[in-house]
């Protein structure tokens, strides 16, 4: 297994972990209010080891790159929480996960990457595994916005996957400088739409460490993804960051208790046959 593609993992790790904490936090306080918390800690935290990575300042191009992740980044989130408050999480749940490994696989293709016959199986076994892992029930969703719930995923999904292109094309030659610039753009983007729809900002105390563990986790996943998109090629090394709802739903089974479906567990089951067709290149 290359490293690049190991790295890929323990990104896709982080990141099931920071949203973890994050559901964690967002089940104490409103979830925008705590995201937009999680999201400014993270952004301290890179601002503080931003001298421990000494680097040249990015140019004005991957700069551009770092804000267009900061602003997908930001809107793929806002949509998700949205999409599952008021649609089917039936629905916006896988559809937004499938999309989020669809779209930087097809800007890998587009760019010429050509993945072989064991990793393209790998690719389409991974994206029926994040659709089956985060199949969730109903639940109580309004019955006016059922119909929007496919509108939203694939927004979200959108966003989510252009978040990936585009940290990875802000590359990590510059050191953190990426991760600052597009942390501070999500940040105050998240914060505009909580003044928009007047979501107080404060955050109980309760929810706090959730809150700052998943800012925490979440910078250091970027992290690894940049390092990641550097040394390894696009297309797989997103599709094993997507498989990041694996880590969330063992979590979740280990330290909630909550049982998988069986659904959930197929998909699992799924991820591994994934991970073991695109490492055995």
């Amino acid at each position: 297994m290359s490293p690049a593609l190991i790295v890929a993992l323990l990104s896709a790790a982080f990141y099931g972990t920071a949203d973890f904490f994050g559901g964690l936090a967002a089940r104490r306080a409103p979830a925008l209010a705590a995201t937009v918390v999680a999201q400014a800690l993270g952004l301290v935290l890179v601002a503080i080891a931003l001298p421990l990575f000494p680097a040249g300042r990015p140019s004005a191009v991957s700069a551009l790159w770092a804000v267009g992740a900061g602003v997908t980044g930001g809107t793929g989130v806002a949509l998700l929480y949205y999409g599952l408050r008021v649609g089917r999480m039936s629905v916006v749940a896988p559809v937004t996960a499938v999309c989020s490994i669809t779209i930087p696989v097809l800007v890998a293709i587009g760019l010429g990457e050509r993945p072989g016959p064991l990793g393209l199986a790998g690719i389409i076994v991974a994206v029926a595994s994040v659709a089956l892992i985060s199949r969730h029930d109903d639940g109580a969703a309004r019955p006016e916005a059922r119909d929007r719930s496919l509108a939203i995923a694939l927004a979200s999904g959108m966003a989510i996957g252009a978040f990936l292109v585009c940290l990875a094309r802000a590359g990590s030659a510059s050191g953190l400088w990426p991760l600052l610039i597009a942390r501070a753009t999500s940040t105050l983007a998240l914060a505009a739409a909580a003044g928009v729809a007047k979501v107080p900002l404060s955050v109980p105390r309760a929810a706090l460490p959730a809150a700052v563990a998943c800012g925490a986790l979440d910078v250091l996943a970027n992290a690894l993804y940049l390092i990641a998109t550097r040394a390894g090629p696009l297309g797989l090394v997103a599709t094993l960051t997507s498989l990041y709802p694996a880590s969330t739903v063992i979590l979740a089974r280990v330290v909630l208790r909550e049982r998988l479906r069986p659904v959930q567990s197929l998909g699992l089951a799924c991820a591994a046959a994934a991970i073991v067709l695109i490492t055995s290149r």
